[in-house]
């Protein structure tokens, strides 16, 4: 009796304490789950996504995300992807009510193990829970946070299907290096996408939720690989894979796979540019979550072009100025690779190494490389390295032996070289001293019939300054800007055969204010001389007096009318350039002329569509009756109308494009007539040589390029002007861009009478001229021996048709 009145007492003792837990147990959930989170978001579930940008040629440009994310359906990711994390993170996925018991007890036991040490606890976590807590709780460790991820669970699966939770879960999951979900993983790893992936890369991406830093293939390649292998075992183990596969996926390496030069562009000032475009135009939150996808004008082959003959430019000018000492002294004597690679490599180093100078003596530098390796300098590649006063930047002495330019401790930029200026071979494990341009520059290509840029070179490298002197930098054009003068001069009833006055001019520039003289870089003068000479010969004098004879007013109206400047001040002196614009700007009014008088509008982006597909902005807006819908049959293609505005007159803007050829061919850009080839344009040089510029273009490209210093200062002496400097820039980028390509005329439109005419005297050819061109007139303006004008105004001249007063003499911007 009395052990059945124990066993009684047991019984009812266990009862209670059932009875309690359950009680406490309901307290503890309630307490717990009483503010959980809306698991019915998850209908909604709209992720952030990377924004793609894309070159002309659908290579990638750039992406932006806050989360590296590219959205994949469930029925969209392959089988072996799906196994893979199966085998790897829940088993029973597809049979479980959302949490493991089993597996919930086993991590008890195991933390109850672990007590007292500093061990993480484990949590036996299902898919599901990790939905739940990946999408709404967060990553506290904490049993308050198990108990709310076990209910939620238990909710998530009783309101959407297991296939749905997976499609949230494979979309969802971080997998480190910034890459969230498996599409994007399999992209940034392995440059695959999910269908070309192998049993090994699945098995890999499937080992990475648990701890992705700690797997890492560049950090912890051993780590990675034992749990990758890990992975294999376990889809052996659930049947997914047979052990021949699994023998085969084990033995296959690990490693990265990164995008191919193929696949990527690099266009960095390129890129900036589209990707402030896009913020203005859709937000911040659009661009870096929304998954647009951005087809770009980028051309890269021109891209790579632009970037090559700027580089090229810029350290030629460079040298030419001399050196300005080494990047940092470090001691040579002592473990000099150890010392050499504590100094902090330079932005915008191009690919140059950095070296310490070991050793000089009269014909070579010994150096020394950050990988312990040596090599020489010879005095021919330091010959160019005069040293230079940082403040009067007056160079030394000529270089004679090595250690005139260099001493030991140095630490300096090199590139290998192979051979010498000669053509002559070097020996192996020889170097040529490098320095990093001082002056900046910029480089635009377009085409000038629809304004897509093609090509942007903001500067010398982006790392340096994201500043783009390209489309941001507002210089003076110099004489650069003087075709828009001439430009309205033939709107206005000039004939390039019209005769002006080059000739001293004295103009009043009004109460309190000195006479304004300006004067010819030459500092001399032709005397009468046809418009198209004033241009060739960019005569500052001459443009004066056209200036002032048309009116500034109508100048300022024309500037606008192209977009080179908005607002320019009608003073005389702003004929020669010395108001402000851009390289794009100014690249982007030749361009109108060069298309006959069309008007375009840079543009950089040409469609972007959402991450449904969806168009959502175009620049191309023309109709197009029959593009949409259309079953092709190989029937003539549709007519897409021409909408753009004519903003100069076809004729005018012919015979600017004739006279710019003069440039050319004649003129101060002549360098580039060598090339042979239909090619227009006009450089330009500042007051004082600070900044220098060549624009020009064939039918179908156009291109703007400049240099000068950040922080203005002169470039030079006589030498220092655009046909000099910047001139054989352009010629070395049309050259390469249009090679191979046959040579296309300028397109003439209807009425444009053409005449041979004397070049110096803009009249009809008469036998025995020995200087005869072909001159573009609009009817009824073709020289007759009495109707050419001559502007004469060499005494002292107001400024002009009620101009304001043109300002001094020091800010009159054009010269050459």
């Amino acid at each position: 009796m009395r052990f059945l009145r124990f066993l009684g007492f047991l019984f009812v003792l266990g009862a209670v304490l059932l009875a309690a837990g359950a009680v406490a147990g309901y307290l503890v959930v309630q307490r717990y789950t009483a503010d959980l989170p809306d698991y019915t978001q998850l209908a909604k579930y709209d992720p952030p996504v990377v924004t793609r940008v894309l070159a002309g040629d659908g290579r990638l440009l750039a992406e932006y995300a806050i989360e590296k994310r590219v959205f994949l359906p469930i029925g969209s990711i392959p089988k072996r992807v799906i196994s893979a994390f199966l085998a790897a993170e829940d088993k029973s996925f597809y049979t479980h009510p959302g949490i493991d018991i089993l597996g919930i007890v086993r991590a008890g036991v195991t933390n109850l193990t672990h007590m007292g040490t500093d061990r993480r606890p484990v949590g036996a976590s299902t898919i599901t829970q990790q939905v739940a807590k990946n999408f709404l709780l967060g990553n506290e460790v904490s049993l308050r946070r198990k108990v709310r991820e076990i209910m939620l669970a238990l909710r998530i699966e009783r309101a959407y299907s297991k296939d749905r939770i997976l499609e949230l879960y494979m979309n969802q999951i971080y997998l480190g290096a910034g890459n969230y979900g498996v599409t994007a993983a399999a992209l940034n790893y392995f440059n695959k996408p999910l269908d070309d992936l192998s049993i090994a890369e699945c098995a890999y991406l499937a080992s990475l939720p648990k701890a992705p830093n700690n797997y890492a293939i560049d950090k912890h390649p051993e780590a990675a690989l034992a749990r990758r292998n890990w992975v294999i075992g376990q889809m052996q183990d659930a049947g997914y894979i047979t052990a021949a596969e699994a023998a085969a996926a084990t033995a296959e390496p690990l490693k990265l796979i990164p995008r191919g030069a193929t696949e990527t562009v690099t266009a960095d000032y390129f890129a900036e540019e589209v990707r402030r475009e896009l913020v203005a135009r859709f937000g911040e939150d659009a661009l870096y979550k929304g998954g647009l996808t951005v087809r770009t004008s980028l051309d890269p082959r021109l891209q790579a072009i632009a970037d090559k003959v700027l580089h090229d430019g810029l350290v030629k000018y460079d040298r030419a100025h001399g050196f300005r000492g080494p990047i940092a002294k470090i001691d040579a004597t002592g473990n000099w690779p150890q010392a050499l690679t504590a100094v902090p490599p330079p932005a915008g180093l191009y690919g140059w190494k950095l070296a310490v100078v070991l050793s000089t003596d009269a014909k070579t530098a010994r150096i020394g490389l950050g990988e312990g390796s040596e090599g020489q300098i010879p005095l021919a590649e330091l010959t160019w390295a005069r040293h230079v006063d940082p403040t009067s930047h007056n160079m030394g002495a000529a270089i004679h032996k090595a250690s005139d330019a260099l001493a030991v401790g140095d630490v300096i930029a090199v590139e290998p070289v192979a051979k010498d200026a000669a053509g002559k071979d070097y020996p192996a494990d020889t170097y040529g001293l490098r320095q990093i341009p001082e002056i900046s520059g910029a480089m635009v290509a377009m085409d000038p019939h629809t304004g897509r840029v093609l090509a942007v070179t903001g500067g010398w490298s982006f790392q340096i300054s994201e500043f783009d002197r390209a489309i941001q930098a507002m210089r003076q054009p110099g004489s650069a800007f003087k075709p828009i003068v001439y430009l309205t001069a033939l709107e206005n009833g000039f004939t390039p055969s019209t005769v002006i006055m080059d000739a001293p001019i004295v103009v009043d520039q009004g109460p309190g204010l000195p006479l304004w003289r300006p004067e010819n870089f030459e500092k001399s003068f032709l005397g009468p001389a046809t418009l198209r000479v004033g241009l060739e010969k960019s005569r500052n004098l001459m443009t004066v007096r056209v200036a002032q004879a048309i009116g500034m007013k109508k100048v300022a109206e024309t500037a606008q009318r192209l977009g080179v400047v908005d607002n320019l001040q009608p003073v005389l002196a702003m004929a020669l350039g010395a108001g402000e614009t851009t390289v794009l700007r100014l690249t982007n009014a030749y361009s109108i002329i060069d298309n006959g008088g069309k008007k375009v509008t840079a543009s950089l982006v040409d469609r972007v569509q959402d991450k449904l597909g969806r168009t959502v902005f175009r620049t191309d807006n023309r109709p197009c009756d029959g593009c949409s819908g259309l079953e092709w049959k190989d029937q003539a293609p549709p007519q897409i109308p021409d909408t753009r505005e004519q903003v100069v007159d076809p004729a005018s803007a012919y015979q600017m494009v004739s006279m710019m050829q003069g440039v050319v061919q004649r003129g101060t850009g002549s360098i580039i007539g060598q090339l042979g080839r239909p090619l227009a344009g006009k450089t330009g040089t500042t007051q004082d040589s600070k900044d220098v510029w060549f624009v020009g273009y064939s039918p179908d490209l156009a291109v703007g390029c400049y240099m000068g210093y950040d922080q203005p200062r002169s470039l030079g002496g006589d030498t220092a002007t655009g046909g000099m400097i910047i001139a054989p820039l352009f010629k070395s980028f049309i050259a390469e861009a249009l090679k191979g390509q046959p040579n296309v005329p300028f397109r003439i439109p209807p009425g444009i009478r053409l005449v041979r005419v004397n070049l110096q005297t803009g009249q009809r050819a008469q036998p025995g001229d020995s200087q005869v061109i072909v001159e573009a007139f609009k009817p009824g303006t073709e020289p007759n021996g009495d109707n050419n004008q001559v502007i004469m105004g060499i005494g002292v001249a107001g400024s002009g048709a009620g101009d304001a007063p043109t300002p001094a003499a020091d800010s009159s911007g054009g010269l050459y």
